[in-house]
C-alpha cells in the first residue's frame, strides 16, 4: 500500500494519496520506499525502554553542594527555621543578601523531604473526656445557660439551671437579661447553702462558656471545696443531662415563641421547674418524680408499685405471661462517659430525656 500511495503522491499529491489508500501522512513520510532500515531503526529506538536510574546531566547553572549545604543551614536556623521560602527570600534581599531563588529553597527542602509547615503555631490541647459517675443526690451538678427569645428580633434572655444528674432534680435556676460569671457564681453559691452540700463530695460539670470558665468561678468552687469538670470543646455529649433537659423545657406546648418580658419568662419558668420535680416521670430513674429519687423516697415508692403488682399477679396471674411482674428499676450508677470497659456490666444511666408529648 505505501508503494501504491508513492506512485500516485507525484500525480494527485501526497494529502489525496494517502486519503485515497487509507494510511496517514505520517505513517506514508516514515515508510517512503527506499528507507526501510531507518524506518526500522527508528521504530526499534521508539520502542527500546530508557534504563532506570541513568543519572540526567546537572545543569550549570545548578547550586554546588557547598551552596546547598549553605541554604539548608540558613533555612535552619534560628532566624529563619519558622519561616517559608518565601519570606526568606524577602529578608535576605532585605539585608542586602541573595543565596539563591525562593524555588531553589523548595527544590532543596523538598530534596531533604522538608516540605511542610515551618510556622512556629500553637498546638491544640489534648483535651481528656470527661468521666463522672454518681451513686446518689448532690455528687456530680450539671449546669448550663440556654437563651430564651424576647419580645422582638435579637432580644433574649437567658436560664440558668442547674441539675442532679443522678435523680434529674433541678436543684436551681436563674432567668436573666444578660449572661455573665457573676450571676453564675450567685446561682452557685446560693444552691450549695439550699442543699447543704459538705464540702469535697461535689462536682459541677458544665461546658466551656465564658460564665463556666472565668476564672472567678474557678476560685469560687475552690472556695467551696467544689470539682469542676468541663466538656471537651464542641462535643455537646458530654453534657447531656443539661442539653436534654432544655430539650424537654422547648419541646412543652406550652412554650411560647417569644417571652414579652423578663417577669413573663420568670412566670412560666416557675411552674415549669415545679412540675419537673414534683410531677414529671422520668423514664431515666425508674418512671420516678425527680423530687422522690432527690429526697429518698424512691425505694419506698417502688415498694408500693410492687405491692400493687403482686396484688393483681395473685388474682390473674394467666394474665403476665412473662411471670411476676416488677416496677421499673432504679439505676445505680449514673454517669457521664462511662468508661468503655463498665457498658453491659452495671446499669448505667447516661442522661435521656423524655420529650413532652
Amino acid at each position: 500500500m505505501i508503494a501504491v500511495t508513492a506512485e500516485l503522491a507525484p500525480q494527485v499529491g501526497v494529502t489525496h494519496a494517502c486519503q485515497a489508500g487509507g494510511i496517514p501522512r505520517s505513517t506514508y513520510y516514515r515508510r517512503l520506499p527506499g528507507k526501510p532500515e531507518d524506518s526500522e531503526k527508528s521504530t526499534v529506538e521508539a520502542e527500546a525502554p530508557v534504563e532506570s536510574g541513568t543519572p540526567t546531566k546537572r545543569s550549570h547553572r545548578a547550586l554546588g553542594a557547598s551552596e546547598e549545604q549553605q541554604a539548608l543551614g540558613l533555612l535552619h536556623s534560628v532566624q529563619f527555621r519558622d519561616r517559608s521560602p518565601g519570606q526568606t527570600y524577602a529578608t535576605l534581599l532585605d539585608e542586602g543578601k541573595y543565596i539563591c531563588s525562593e524555588r531553589t529553597m523548595y527544590r532543596i527542602l523538598e530534596k531533604n523531604s522538608e516540605v511542610k509547615e515551618r510556622r512556629n503555631q500553637r498546638q491544640h490541647p489534648n483535651y481528656e473526656k470527661p468521666e463522672l459517675l454518681a451513686t446518689k443526690p448532690n455528687q456530680v451538678w450539671s449546669w448550663d445557660i440556654t437563651k430564651l427569645k424576647g419580645p422582638v428580633k435579637w432580644t433574649y434572655f437567658y436560664l440558668y439551671v442547674i441539675l442532679d444528674i443522678f435523680s434529674r432534680y433541678t436543684v436551681g435556676w436563674m432567668v436573666a437579661t444578660k449572661e455573665n460569671a457573676t450571676l453564675a457564681q450567685q446561682l452557685i453559691a446560693e444552691t450549695v447553702l439550699k442543699q447543704g452540700v459538705v464540702p469535697g463530695e461535689l462536682t459541677i460539670h458544665s461546658d466551656r462558656g465564658s460564665p463556666m470558665k472565668a476564672k472567678s468561678t474557678a476560685l469560687l468552687m475552690a472556695d467551696l471545696g467544689i470539682i469542676k469538670s468541663h466538656s471537651r470543646p464542641h462535643v455537646s455529649d458530654d453534657n447531656p443531662f443539661s442539653e436534654s433537659q432544655f430539650k424537654t423545657l422547648k419541646y412543652c406546648p406550652e412554650f411560647p415563641a417569644r417571652f414579652g418580658s423578663l417577669m413573663d419568662a420568670r412566670a412560666f419558668c416557675l411552674p415549669f421547674f415545679a412540675w419537673y420535680n414534683t410531677k414529671h416521670r422520668h423514664s431515666g430513674i425508674g418512671m420516678m418524680t425527680p423530687e422522690m429519687v432527690h429526697y429518698g423516697q424512691a425505694e419506698q415508692v417502688r415498694a408500693q408499685r410492687q405491692r400493687v403488682l403482686d396484688t393483681v399477679y395473685a388474682a390473674h396471674p394467666e394474665r403476665f405471661v412473662h411471670g411476676r411482674p416488677t416496677p421499673p428499676a432504679l439505676p445505680e450508677a449514673v454517669w457521664i462517659n462511662p468508661p468503655s470497659a463498665l457498658n453491659g456490666t452495671v446499669d448505667v444511666t447516661a442522661g435521656t430525656e423524655e420529650v413532652l408529648a
